[in-house]
């Protein structure tokens, strides 16, 4: 490699923007010193505080980071988005993930930004049209992303290729990636993820037009060992491609292992901020970058500054702090083999599932579950149906045998079922028999076929963007659909109107600070909101009235900067968790219409319904007045905006109703 000139730092996104990624390419390999990725903004809080962190608490981190990293050649990107970042900000962040990337690049110019993209799988769980991929990617590198970490959870080359040439299409810069599983050092016979394997399917990668190689090691069982070898032969094989390598530092091998690589030819390896690292996140970037010694011009006072405020942070979600995780973790992940990022969740579920103390057993489990599935790379979506797969176990302490012999009539989770029946394409070396065959008796396609053959997704028709934005804007009005709400609906339909319906309700939560977000004030708190200039607002919690069970709400009592504010809520978690148990009734809360259904049928506004026209089953007609209302001595007709049959009838005369309250359903065939 050629040397830089000292004190004139590579501005590695101006190269990226400005001359393309063939010449970042060129850059990296012509850099003298080892790069770093810092991880913080995504993988290590999804690894260690299931993916909870808000955008505005990265925000405050932002200009800081900027120019702490600005300052050095030797810091290549922040990955800051993708993967479970994209549903979790709207499912329980209560956010839009745009936003986040959009927010982010505005006050982080400088840094070239990195995206973690599932291939096939775009940022979710399940196969997407080929367009919907196409325009997600063009999107995000409009937005601001500048790399995509292109992978597919079973190393299939198929889903591979959709991913990588979509992100290719886009303009930015492909990172192809390798998922790395087994041990690449064994000389067990029956070892399929031997050298052969890896370089055998990088080849076929950089046959993709890929800008770069990454090897993704999700559990962290690469060992120096290992590293040095498979970065060794990477780099003979591939001579002018830059090798980008990411692991977890699970069984606290990471900094040795990441180091390995860099001696071995790696261009660029992973870390995280000193107070997001270790257990299941990424190995300690501090660490990191003195182990680099004089191959990495980091400064360690300028990582310090940003520490101590990720040490603040952190401490703010501890209620998402799984406590079970520092005894849960170590050497045995080159057992069971799985990944840092499905940890914290795994231990939530266990929980809930009444198995707190046993999650040795899971471990175990999980390890059987693997062998089942057919000893596959362990990496969203394939690590959630090994994960399902071993808690079934688990739960039901039934044996390999009987499972395998009864598999066509056991309640198996939806992920097992869809995965034998080839929903995320072939596993490496193919399914494992007979367990295969007797998962699929009697659980054929809904085309009638035993499985998919090939890649699911091509059988996919296009996805039809301009009626999908329409029916939004008609739903949710012009001014609220842009084309990455029409993204965000093709991709997580359900959570993203739930998102919406969340939104209409409470307004937009992410200007909250994350201790009221998080935490619910009580009775004679005080707190202080800024909402921007000259929005400054005291307020404390004075009162919070019993329960109403018909209307799913209380009122709230808040003194705002000396004033009394009485607000009617609704309070979703009695509404779903509450119920009267002297009687055993449940609370009577009504479901929402959904304004992307035309034939959903809800109210405009609060009153009493005071007439219903129709009974369940009615023929209707568009226009027939089904409904009428009464509010504030005020009566409106609730009309049938199309003709059709009367499914559901959820209202009787006498009814007090909320706004967008569902009344009832019409189908119609047309």
């Amino acid at each position: 490699k050629n040397g830089n000139e000292v004190g004139n730092p590579i501005h590695w996104r101006k190269t990226l923007r400005e001359q393309g990624p063939k010449a970042l390419a060129k850059a990296v390999r012509n850099h003298q010193n080892t790069l770093v990725t810092d991880t913080t903004w995504r993988d290590a809080h999804q690894s260690l505080l299931a993916t909870r962190v808000r955008t505005a608490d990265i925000l405050k981190a932002a200009e800081a980071t900027n120019t702490a990293f600005n300052g050095t050649s030797d810091v290549f990107s922040l990955e800051m988005w993708g993967g479970a970042t994209f549903d979790v900000s709207m499912n329980f962040l209560r956010e839009c993930p745009w936003d986040r990337l959009e927010k982010l690049r505005e006050r982080t110019p400088d840094m070239l930004f990195q995206m973690l993209l599932r291939g096939a799988n775009a940022v979710g769980y399940t196969v997407y049209p080929d367009n919907v991929v196409y325009d997600f990617c063009k999107q995000a590198y409009e937005s601001g992303n500048d790399i995509f970490r292109v992978f597919d959870s079973l190393n299939y080359i198929e889903n591979m290729e959709l991913g990588v040439k979509a992100a290719v299409a886009s303009g930015g810069f492909v990172e192809a990636t390798i998922c790395y599983t087994g041990d690449v050092t064994s000389n067990d016979p029956e070892n399929k993820y031997n050298l052969k394997y890896y370089l055998a399917f990088a080849e076929k990668l950089v046959e993709l037009g890929a800008h770069a190689l990454a090897v993704k090691d999700m559990a962290g069982l690469l060992t120096p060992k290992a590293t040095t070898l498979l970065v060794t032969e990477l780099r003979k094989k591939f001579p002018e491609t830059p090798i980008h390598l990411h692991t977890h530092d699970t069984a606290g091998m990471g900094v040795a292992s990441m180091f390995a690589g860099a001696e071995a030819g790696a261009d660029i390896v992973d870390g995280a901020i000193d107070a997001m690292s270790g257990l299941s996140s990424q190995p300690c970037l501090g660490a990191l970058v003195a182990a680099l010694g004089e191959k990495n011009n980091v400064d360690l006072d300028a990582l310090q500054v940003l520490n101590e405020y990720w040490e603040s942070v952190r401490h703010q979600y501890s209620p998402f702090e799984v406590q079970a995780l520092s005894a849960a973790i170590g050497s045995n992940v080159y057992k069971h083999e799985i990944p840092g990022g499905q940890y914290t969740n795994l231990l939530f579920q266990s929980k809930q599932l009444g198995l707190d103390g046993r999650f040795t057993e899971v471990k175990k489990a999980y390890a059987l579950a693997n062998k089942l599935l057919g000893d596959i790379p362990k990496v969203t979506p394939s690590s959630k149906t090994v994960g399902d797969l071993a808690q079934f176990i688990t739960t039901t302490k039934i044996s390999e045998e009987e499972l395998v012999q009864s598999a066509a009539i056991l309640p198996l989770p939806n992920s097992v079922v869809e995965y034998m029946q080839g929903a995320l394409g072939p596993p490496p070396g193919g399914f494992s028999e007979p367990f295969r065959t007797n998962v699929l008796k009697g659980r054929p396609l809904k085309d009638g076929r035993d499985c998919f053959v090939g890649r699911p997704g091509s059988e996919l028709p296009s996805y039809d963007f301009k009626s999908a934005e329409k029916n939004l804007k008609e739903a949710y009005g012009e001014k609220r659909i842009t084309n990455k709400e029409v993204l965000s609906h093709a991709l997580y339909p359900s959570v993203f109107k739930d998102y919406l319906a969340f939104e209409k309700t409470f307004g937009d939560c992410s200007r909250l600070p994350t201790h009221m977000f998080l935490r619910p004030m009580t009775v004679g708190e005080e707190s202080q909101l800024h909402l921007g200039q000259g929005k400054d607002y005291y307020i404390q919690l004075d009162h919070i009235d019993e329960f109403d069970e018909d209307l799913g709400t209380r009122t709230v009592t808040l003194e705002v900067n000396g004033e009394n504010w009485f607000i009617r809520t609704p309070d979703i978690v009695t509404t779903e968790y509450s119920s009267d148990t002297s009687s055993g009734t449940s609370p009577k809360r009504r479901e929402k219409k959904d304004p992307t259904n035309k034939g959903s049928i809800g109210t405009s506004m609060p009153g009493q319904i005071v007439a219903v026209n129709v009974e369940e089953y009615d023929e209707v007609k568009e226009g027939q007045t089904l409904f009428k209302l009464s509010a504030m001595k005020m009566e409106t007709e609730i009309k049938a905006p199309m003709s059709g049959t009367i499914t559901r009838l959820l209202a009787v005369q006498g009814d007090s109703v909320e706004s967008d309250d569902l009344l009832a359903e019409i189908y119609s065939d047309d």
